[in-house]
């Protein structure tokens, strides 16, 4: 009687629609369109003869002088999914054979046969409805079915309606919308308003939480797909945090300031060895994704400063979220914004920034011999190490609510250039021998956490293992998660992995036999 009980009531979880994401009703607070009706700006396909638009929808087309042989794939090209809410309207039309779907959480191999997730469509109704996996498990929920994949990837189903008459709700031929929810490790489907499909995915080998979005035109007769409408609220992770990392532009050459290739480093490491942390990248500059930061719990900024920071147009904006709680962190010249109201902003948000004739950028071999106790220095020994570390940062009043977490002691001739906005001025100048902060953590009187770190300019350092670890703890530390008591492990990058990303060709003169040495050295 007892597993009768429990069926009937996952069975009434799911026709109200109860258990996936934060709010499963239909408020339109948050969704933001994500396809502007018009063009296929921030969408992408290999072969995109098949895909255009038209009366405001993006139209997936086959045709005998065009026929598609193999699955064709449109893949929004702005972000990435993680947990949120989709809604769209579809239109299908052709011969019952017409099959299409939405891909969620997705990835996308070298062949561009996009595999994961998909929200099923079709013309005859066998499918429509469903969740399959595309190019992995198969039908994962038919319409009617609320699948829980195990650890071990067995399913054990439940029916809570019948797929016929639950195919009376979709108009053939007309327009229908798609309401897809996933939070976590749940997927739940709609189609005009009524639940069709829910899956609980155990299986953490196969399963995927975060991926791309892309709809799909399938191989077979002569056939068409419409989608309009298409809007993304992003959802509150529930069990993790997420951080996003904006990587500026490509800047000074290889292996320095590799701003994408840092953060798509950094973000590795985060997500294969912290479970309670989500890292997604943005590259090249500020995100063109409406929704980037809508459920981030904090934002990692590694770009060019001054006026060229990434941030400048976007001020006010970054400093809502800061006021929300928000952890911001910047990394090298992300910490240099123009002095004033940029600056002011910086402070609040950080508790430091490199002001102009007051900071200087010299390269030099920095020591830091001790570490104070805090959870970003959780697992880092003293070490050492040749950067352009900046210092004599700009500081809130009193250093109230920073704790330094590096201080190191640069030498007297890093302190003598001219006056110039990097060079030197006279206060530098007249403090020689004294001990300069060059990464701080910040607790805002408001709520809310910051770190600046002045280091970072060769990318070969991310290899150092005391250098990454502080900087991967920080990481976790701004985004309100617990650093582990021996701080983040993680694996010291191979060659081939920092040489991985990089936005400039490798140079003739590059000599990989000694940044291993270097490599060997640091690591022991």
């Amino acid at each position: 009687m007892r597993t009768v009980y429990v069926k009937l009531v996952l069975i009434a979880l799911i026709v109200v629609g109860v258990g996936t994401g934060s709010a499963v009703t239909a408020a339109d607070a948050g969704f933001k369109a994500i396809f502007d009706g018009k063009t296929l700006n921030g969408w992408k396909a290999p072969n995109m003869s098949y895909w255009s638009v038209a009366d405001g929808a993006i139209v997936g087309q086959s045709t005998k002088e065009n026929p598609v042989k193999d699955n064709q794939f449109l893949v929004w090209q702005l972000g990435e999914l993680d947990d949120f809410e989709l809604r769209l309207k579809y239109r299908i039309s052709g011969t019952d054979s017409a099959n299409s779907g939405v891909q969620i959480r997705s990835q996308v191999p070298p062949d561009g046969h996009v595999g994961g997730y998909q929200a099923d469509i079709d013309m005859a109704g066998q499918f429509a409805g469903a969740l399959y996996d595309e190019q992995g498990r198969g039908m994962l929920a038919e319409r009617g079915q609320m699948t829980t994949i195990g650890a071990d990837g067995k399913k054990e189903i439940v029916s809570f309606g019948d797929a016929a008459a639950l195919m009376g709700i979709v108009k053939k031929g007309d327009w229908n919308e798609y309401y897809i929810i996933a939070g976590g490790n749940q997927i739940l489907l709609k189609i005009n308003g009524t639940v069709t499909a829910r899956v609980i995915d155990d299986e953490q080998k196969n399963r995927e939480l975060a991926g791309v979005l892309a709809v799909q035109l399938h191989a077979g007769p002569p056939m068409k797909i419409e989608f309009k409408d298409i809007e993304l609220r992003r959802l509150k992770m529930r069990e993790r945090k997420k951080l996003v990392l904006v990587a500026g532009p490509r800047s000074h050459g290889y292996n320095s300031h590799e701003h994408n290739a840092g953060c798509l480093l950094l973000a590795k490491c985060l997500n294969e060895n912290v479970p309670g942390i989500f890292a997604a990248v943005y590259r090249d500059g500020w995100p063109q994704d409406p929704t980037a930061f809508d459920n981030a719990d904090a934002i990692c900024m590694f770009c060019d400063g001054g006026d060229g920071h990434i941030v400048m147009q976007h001020l006010e904006e970054t400093d809502k979220l800061a006021k929300k709680g928000v952890g911001i962190a910047c990394l090298h010249y992300g910490v240099e914004v123009p002095k004033g109201k940029p600056g002011d902003y910086m402070l609040g948000w950080t508790g430091g920034y490199f002001e102009t004739f007051w900071s200087v950028n010299p390269f030099w071999k920095a020591e830091f011999k001790e570490l104070p106790k805090h959870p970003i220095t959780r697992g880092v020994k003293p070490f050492s190490i040749d950067d352009e570390w900046y210092y004599h940062m700009r500081f809130v009043e009193g250093m109230k609510g920073v704790t330094p977490v590096l201080t190191a002691v640069p030498p007297d001739s890093t302190r003598k250039g001219r006056d110039d906005a990097h060079g030197g001025n006279p206060t530098v100048r007249a403090e020689l021998g004294m001990p300069e902060h060059v990464g701080w953590a910040y607790e805002r009187p408001g709520g809310g956490r910051g770190f600046g770190f002045t280091g970072g300019h060769w990318h070969h350092s991310w290899a150092h293992n005391d250098f990454r670890k502080l900087i991967l703890n920080a990481l976790v530390w701004i985004a309100g998660a617990d650093v582990p008591a021996n701080g983040v492990p993680s694996k010291t990058p191979t060659m081939e992995e920092l040489e991985a990303n990089q936005d400039y060709p490798k140079p003739n003169d590059w000599n990989p036999e000694r940044i291993e040495k270097l490599i060997k050295e640091w690591n022991g």
